[in-house]
């Protein structure tokens, strides 16, 4: 019996099959299980896809996407358990950050940037780790930050540099390199030379760090601003009011502009990375958006990002003319993605140009 030709294409090219802007799924067996990624919102914006029967043990789903679509996804035998398992066809696979891989594949016009990687003729700026401890502001009293010094090439004159705080920093620094992106933009002259204060998360309490946490609040203009105005050589805050940054994403992105909207004296730029604008109480609007409109204060530099193919695209299409109405500069882009780590590493190095221009 001759093999069906979806299969024959699938073990010769992989999966999904790319047929211009169209990408089909492929899956052999008796049965097959339900497919969940970026293009349904992982449940949150659809449902799961169940693959129909092409032939005797063949099953298929067809997509349409953008042309330049970077997409995750995975398969499930059981939706409600989240038990996964491999696409065979697929070998290529990301981890998402919470203990599991997708897997993941790139529509023809696709393009990511190369800034994370290091480069031996660009000058690196300086890492160093430190452990902070606070016995009742911290989910387990101790905390793992990081500072990046940019490179002292960038800075002949030891002139002072603006901060960014990074929620989420271990992410942003071990699975994005965060760090050479910003050595690299340095050194193409793209954005001025600035420090990184990176945070690590509180694990399992990280949703309600992360929540619009005054507690939170209190540890970073406390502890963390201590400890960067010791460790690095930053812009005076009192010549140069709202000159830090604040960056995150997801629940991080939420924080990042819950912190300038309570500080903005203290941080003026927002770098919002398909922030989670969407926690309701009751049917009450959520707290971020009160916020937003009864801000008092100099407006806020903010960037937003937000993948076309994500579940908070709404509340971020809602967000940014409310922003905008209320009198901030505000920068907002869709990139046609999810929610993953790989859309928001190929995010920043737009965000920082926009954000800390070389002449800003």
């Amino acid at each position: 019996m001759a093999q069906h030709k979806l299969l024959t294409r699938a073990r010769k090219e992989g999966t999904p099959l790319i047929d211009g802007n169209r990408a089909t799924f492929v899956w052999q067996g008796e049965a097959a299980p339900q497919l969940l990624g970026d293009f349904n919102g992982w449940g949150y914006m659809a449902p799961p896809v169940n693959l129909q029967q092409e032939g005797r043990g063949v099953w298929a789903h067809t997509l349409k996407l953008d042309p330049a679509a970077y997409i995750e996804y995975a398969y499930f035998t059981d939706i409600g358990e989240g038990e996964r398992v491999p696409d065979p066809f697929n070998k290529r696979h990301s981890s998402n950050g919470i203990g599991s891989h997708n897997h993941y594949f790139d529509m023809p016009a696709s393009r990511h940037t190369t800034l994370f990687r290091p480069r031996r003729d660009v000058a690196r700026g300086k890492v160093t780790q430190h452990l902070l401890s606070h016995s009742y502001l911290l989910a387990g009293a101790k905390r793992d930050v990081w500072l990046y010094r940019p490179p002292s090439v960038s800075t002949p004159n030891n002139d002072p540099v603006p901060l960014v705080v990074v929620y989420d920093g271990n992410d942003y620094l071990r699975r994005q390199n965060i760090h050479h992106i910003i050595d690299n933009l340095i050194a193409q002259g793209r954005i001025r030379p600035l420090a990184l204060a990176l945070l690590g998360n509180g694990k399992q309490a990280r949703l309600i760090e992360y929540t619009c946490s005054e507690t939170t609040l209190a540890w970073v203009v406390g502890d963390v601003l201590e400890l960067a105005q010791q460790e690095l050589n930053l812009l005076d805050l009192r010549q140069h009011p709202g000159a830090y940054g604040v960056l995150g994403a997801s629940m991080g992105g939420l924080m990042a502009l819950y912190t300038a909207l309570r500080l903005p004296l203290v941080f003026g730029n927002v770098l919002s990375q398909s922030g989670a604008f969407t926690l309701e109480i009751m049917k009450q609007p959520a707290l971020i958006n009160t916020m937003v409109e009864h801000f008092v204060g100099e407006p806020l530099n903010i960037w937003m990002d937000c993948g076309m193919y994500e579940f908070l695209i709404a509340a971020n299409r809602e967000m940014y003319p409310l922003l905008k109405s209320k009198g901030h500069q505000v920068t907002y882009r869709e990139y046609a993605g999810g929610h993953n780590i790989i859309s928001w590493r190929d995010e920043l190095p737009h965000a920082f140009e926009s954000m800390f221009p070389l002449q800003g």
